[in-house]
């Protein structure tokens, strides 16, 4: 098992396929995007297979969810899904993504073995869109959705970051329209995850603002109080159900005591909390013929160090040297 000295047991293993990305999120990277990591500096969809199956048949992994980046940028995803789907166990996997691409590789995905998908969409409005993202594709992830939602890869659940002067009055409105759709609506506070390191607490949408905001509209009931265990969203019936919406609190209420997640990098390190600083190498390991055995060890010994919490409510707090697109959501 990948156990840490606290007790936590990693079942949820994010893998990063590529760092690149075809959006440029204002609370993610700078409009002129980031150096992006060489090509031999990545992983190869071989050395993504056998880094799983090691998770999967050594270390107790039961969950895979491929990241990016945006992953739908990596050209053999279809391939990587379908042969993680063949492991014994058969982990569950779902991907997360900006939406752009999935609407001509959802029937494929879905075909490959892929189980469900998260998509990315903080407004509904193609004007704040464009200036959140600094591209015009709006409706190519609404038409992504839709196109996940044909397939099957359900539930469909879209992720929405509420950003101050920005889209910050929309919480209602993609609750009532997600809601219509049959998708599965999950707000994620800002985290300081940023290339450019403006992250700022004071003046973060925060989980009470969202929740403050929605409850003007909609009857909010707790879904299994006391039951949540390590996902990371508290939810809510919406209405009495059986809709529901999700608030990722990783500010405000951090889930630390419960995180059940390890993390892989594009290119071949672990990461044992998103908000780490340290890494481990397994990408030398495996260039250097390392046996399986040896890279289990390695990755055992990577999440034995764990620390108790994401150190967030520390005022020494310091943000990790990698940004979210090149450490994996």
């Amino acid at each position: 098992m990948l156990i840490d000295t606290y007790g936590r047991v990693a079942t949820d293993l994010r893998v990063s396929l590529t760092d690149r990305c075809n959006l440029r999120c204002t609370y993610c990277m700078p409009e002129e995007g980031l150096q992006w990591l060489a090509k031999p500096d990545l992983l190869t969809d071989e050395e993504i297979v056998r880094l799983i199956d090691i998770a999967v048949t050594r270390l107790g992994v039961t969950e895979v969810r491929f990241t990016g980046g945006e992953p739908l940028l990596r050209p053999g995803l279809v391939g990587i899904v379908e042969r993680c789907a063949a492991l014994e166990p058969r982990p569950k996997m779902s991907l997360t993504s900006n939406g752009i691409g999935l609407e001509r590789t959802a029937e494929a995905l879905r075909e490959a073995g892929l189980d469900r998908v998260n998509v990315s969409l903080d407004t509904l409005r193609p004007d704040v869109f464009r200036e959140m993202t600094r591209r015009n594709r709006h409706s190519d992830v609404l038409r992504g959705l839709a196109a996940a939602h044909a397939a099957g890869l359900a539930p469909v659940k879209v992720n929405a970051v509420l950003m101050p002067g920005l889209n910050d009055d929309e919480a209602p409105e993609l609750l009532a329209w997600a809601v219509s759709r049959g998708y599965e609506l999950r707000f994620i506070e800002q985290m300081p995850l940023d290339a450019q390191h403006g992250w700022k607490r004071e003046g973060m949408i925060t989980a009470a603002d969202i929740l403050r905001s929605l409850r003007d509209r909609f009857e909010l009931t707790p879904e299994g109080e006391g039951e949540r265990g390590s996902a990371p969203a508290e939810r809510w019936l919406v209405d009495g159900g059986p809709a529901r919406v999700g608030v990722i609190a990783s500010v405000s209420r951090p889930f630390c005591g419960a995180c059940d997640r390890t993390r892989l990098t594009a290119d071949g390190q672990v990461r044992n909390c998103l908000f780490a600083r340290e890494e481990t190498d397994l990408r030398t390991a495996l260039r250097s013929a390392a046996p399986d055995e040896e890279i289990a060890r390695l990755w055992q010994e990577a999440m034995w160090g764990k620390k108790a919490g994401s150190g967030l409510d520390d005022p020494s707090f310091l943000q990790p040297d990698r940004p979210m697109s090149a450490i994996g959501g």
